[in-house]
């Protein structure tokens, strides 16, 4: 048994010993027997914990696991596919009272806390890692392909091709992996692209329960079971995002085809960067001998023998900037994306594998190292270039499993500021240091980069036309790609989302929530309806903004539409996690209301909004009193996950939970009475403050709770000194300001000063001092302060500050989020900012930044004359 002094000084040597020390309290207080673990495999738990709060949660969820490291901590070999597949065969058998999607994403994440630790300790290299997450995916869509396989015989029977002489043969599948998985190098939240083939044409034998069909619809029918299996969503998550859209035509095309027409698209009618995306391909699952007839086929049409250099180059370099010139800008340095990033070393490897490999087949391999490797052999890399290309490689990539495991999120990016964390676990003093060698593998990769294509013009691109690539799909006619064009003039990112929703845009004057709930009870299973929820949802934000491109709706029109659709999407969530619950817990139609805030509150919901939110139930939920908390800790997970969660369909919202009484430290949902009590005795200025914006959008419950709510609050504020109540609502405002604004450079227009929070800010706190609750009808900022001029609480010459300051600002703000799909700041681009500036009725970008100086000085002068002493 570990003493406590040894124990404290286990904790003091990780990255974060309050998240190592909070994890041992919560094991201590769930099992009594923590205190008999052995000191070298709580030193792993710990270490865990101090690393990923995800994998921390894993292991206190299912403590069962502790045993099983315990067991496997010591063997520091890669496990191949075929080791792999006999653990996930055993694990199955144990976990046959839950669905197979469900027990491939736990085999997974109980594999992870293997791997990882591996990983943090240094006991393996970077590509040892990469090698076996893809091995463990390699298995996960092998064991999906198993499942569906049988499942679609015992249906129909099995699928037959004639083969020589007239005979029939069982027709063969294969599922080949692209990208990352094709080249062995998987993150830990990488999306897996793959692409499936079937040998030829014919039907099934008329031996199952459903009779015969095609081959061609049972290979589609299989493909749609294994990405059910292997990336349906579940309250628990789903094993992997899968990605089709590298399949050929994209998204609008079949899931499956045969070889025949596999061979004809990449040889005929496949584009450059389609062919390149073969260069990281290989076979996982099913009959592997079909993955060798197809690429025999194809690999003259990568790597062609007379192939010109500098051309090459060229469109290399044009395919990564059609890949990146669609992704916004993040909160910090991209170390995939960004210069001198991951990518920028994967498309060195191939681009020089692209320009000379057509005639040394030697160069032609998958991985990236290793082609690098191969390249420097042939003395096309320089030795010293190579070094710094696989230092920087190794870094970038740990750094980037960093990021992922805190969380399980795929993100790659490095924050500007408050990465103290970050960089202690990455073995750095502090964040300085860490700095110093990002910059520098970052600049090395850069210098490389440059080198490489520094010849190479637009000039030299092929001469072919090249349909845009816009994140999924293809733009099949003229008409189409006119109207894409047309719309890209205007936002990019709607002409992304016009390119990846084929079916087109849905109009969002019906009955949303109609629409979406015939929409889900149209599927049978949870991730079914998850998935045409999302898909709906993108025709449906589509249509809107299509509407407004167009010049067919207002502003105002815009946001109240993007709200009715919020409202209908929080409905559906809710018929979701009630028929999960329902399947569950045997509990009928469980009660729970939400209550918004925030730009949901104020019925002003915008492209690119949070949704915040708080959950309520009521003191007796009609459950077993003994489960309330398990169960609505459930119903949230699942809840969240089905507007937040990432899947292969994309997202809807972000949702934001932190506004709950006593915030992250609180529960996730709490019952009426708890709820109203925590504002009558609990809540500081600053919720007083939050919560003037509450509104019930679920139910007549909910509109109730938020008359009580807000009751109490005004009632609250008239007995807070007007002294104390101005003083603690400018210290919010002033920290907000600092903390989110001053590590800009460029102009804030939310958080910086004379941005929209000065007007939010001085509203709120005008309408707690003189008791001017929100009007029903008319929630927005706009009617707010019209309310307040009416009632003697503003000013004539501040009323007009913050109310023509507040309608620029939004404006603003709506067209950058618009045209951009970003929000806060002007973009840089000066065609953007014309863009916006037509847009708004202003002659061109300096009359606009011009006119948004004088807002923001004047918006200023009247939060002061608010707030000031």
């Amino acid at each position: 048994m570990i003493q406590p002094a040894e124990l404290d000084n286990l904790i003091d040597t990780l990255p974060d010993p309050e998240s190592a020390r909070r994890f041992y309290r919560e094991l201590s207080d769930a099992d009594p027997r923590t205190g008999r673990i052995s000191e070298a495999v709580l030193s792993d738990l710990l270490t865990l914990s101090a690393y990923s709060p995800l994998l921390a949660t894993t292991i206190l969820q299912n403590r069962d696991y502790i045993q099983w490291l315990s067991r496997e901590r010591t063997d520091t070999k890669v496990r191949s596919k075929e080791t792999l597949l006999e653990s996930l065969s055993r694990f199955s058998l144990l976990h046959t009272d839950v669905s197979s999607n469900i027990m491939l994403a736990r085999f997974r994440r109980r594999e992870l806390l293997r791997i990882f630790l591996r990983d943090i300790r240094r006991l393996a290299t970077i590509a040892e890692i990469t090698e076996e997450l893809s091995n463990l995916a390699d298995v996960i869509i092998e064991f999906a392909l198993r499942l569906a396989k049988q499942d679609l015989e015992n249906r129909f029977g099995v699928p037959l091709e004639i083969a020589d002489r007239g005979r029939s043969s069982p027709a063969g599948f294969c599922v080949i992996a692209l990208g990352k998985l094709g080249s062995k190098e998987l993150n830990y939240s990488s999306d897996i692209d793959l692409l499936f083939v079937y040998s030829n044409e014919g039907m099934t034998s008329d031996t199952g329960s459903s009779g015969s069909i095609t081959n061609r619809e049972y290979f589609i029918k299989l493909a749609e079971k294994m990405i059910s299996l292997a990336g349906g969503q579940s309250g628990e998550g789903a094993a992997y995002r899968i990605d089709m859209r590298l399949r050929p035509h994209g998204s609008i095309g079949r899931l499956a085809l045969s070889l025949e027409e596999t061979v004809r698209y990449y040889r005929n009618d496949a584009r450059e960067w389609e062919q390149q995306v073969l260069i990281r391909s290989r076979a996982i699952a099913g009959d592997l001998s079909l993955f060798r007839k197809f690429y025999s086929e194809v690999e003259d049409r990568i790597f062609r023998p007379d192939t010109d250099v500098v051309r090459c180059l060229a469109n290399v370099r044009q395919s990564k900037r059609r890949i990146e010139d669609p992704v916004p800008p993040g909160p910090g340095y991209n170390v995939k994306l960004g210069r001198g990033g991951i990518r920028e070393i994967e498309f060195i490897s191939q681009a020089l594998q692209l320009a000379y490999g057509g005639r040394d087949k030697w160069l032609r391999h998958p991985h990236t190292l290793v082609s690098l490797s191969r390249l420097a052999d042939r003395n096309l890399i320089p030795e010293k270039q190579l070094t710094g290309l696989f230092e920087a490689y190794e870094f970038l990539r740990r750094t980037e499993h960093l990021l992922q495991m805190e969380h399980g999120l795929q993100t790659h990016f490095i924050p500007k500021a408050d990465h103290e964390l970050l960089a202690r676990r990455a073995g750095f003093s502090n964040p300085d240091e860490f700095d110093a060698e990002t910059e520098r593998h970052s600049r090395n990769v850069q210098e490389v980069f440059t080198s490489v294509f520094a010849d190479v013009t637009d000039a030299d691109l092929t001469d072919q036309t090249e349909t845009p690539i816009c994140g999924s799909g293809d733009l099949q006619s003229t008409a189409r790609q006119s109207e894409y064009e047309r719309i890209a003039s205007i936002s990019v990112p709607f002409a992304q989302l016009f390119a990846s929703v084929p079916d087109g845009p849905l109009d969002a004057d019906d009955d949303l929530s109609n629409i979406f709930l015939e929409t889900i009870n149209s599927k049978a299973d949870f991730g079914g309806r998850l998935s045409v929820l999302r898909q709906t949802w993108r025709r449906l934000l589509l249509g809107i903004g299509l509407r407004e491109i167009r010049a067919e709706i207002s502003i105002a029109e815009s946001k109240q539409l993007q709200t009715s659709l919020a409202e209908a999407s929080i409905d559906a969530a809710l018929d979701l996690v009630r028929g999960e619950i329902a399947l569950r817990y045997s509990i009928d139609d469980l009660p729970l209301d939400v209550l918004a805030l925030g730009k949901l509150g104020g019925q002003g919901v915008d492209y690119q909004s949070d949704l915040d939110i708080v959950l309520v139930y009521p003191d007796d939920p009609l459950t077993e009193s003994s489960r309330v908390g398990e169960i609505y800790n459930r119903a949230v997970e699942i809840f969240v996950n089905t507007l937040s969660g990432m899947t292969r369909d994309g997202s809807l919202y972000r949702v934001d939970l932190r506004l709950r009484p006593y915030g992250n430290n609180g529960a996730s949902a709490n019952p009426r009475s708890v709820f109203l009590d925590y504002f009558k005795n609990t809540a500081a200025v600053w919720e007083l403050l939050a919560f003037v914006k509450l509104r019930g959008v679920t139910s007549t419950i909910a509109t109730d709770i938020e008359t009580e709510v807000r009751t109490i609050i005004h009632e609250r504020a008239r007995m807070i000194a007007a002294g104390e109540l101005k003083s603690e609502t400018l210290r919010i405002r002033q920290l907000l300001e600092k903390q989110k604004a001053a590590r800009r450079r460029q102009v804030d227009i939310k958080y910086g000063s004379g941005g929209m929070l000065d007007v939010y800010f001085a509203a709120r706190y005008l309408q707690l001092r003189d008791n001017v609750p929100d009007r029903v009808e008319d929630r927005s900022t706009i009617a707010v302060l019209n309310m307040l001029w009416e009632n003697r609480s503003l000013s004539e010459a501040d009323f007009e500050s913050l109310s023509a300051g507040y309608a620029f600002l939004s404006e603003l703000d709506h067209n950058i989020r618009l045209t951009t799909a970003r929000s806060r700041q002007i973009p840089t681009s000066v065609e953007t900012q014309n863009n916006i500036a037509r847009r708004m009725n202003i002659s061109d970008p300096e009359k606009l930044l011009e006119t948004l100086n004088l807002h923001r000085i004047n918006v200023r002068r009247s939060f002061e004359h608010v707030l000031g002493s």
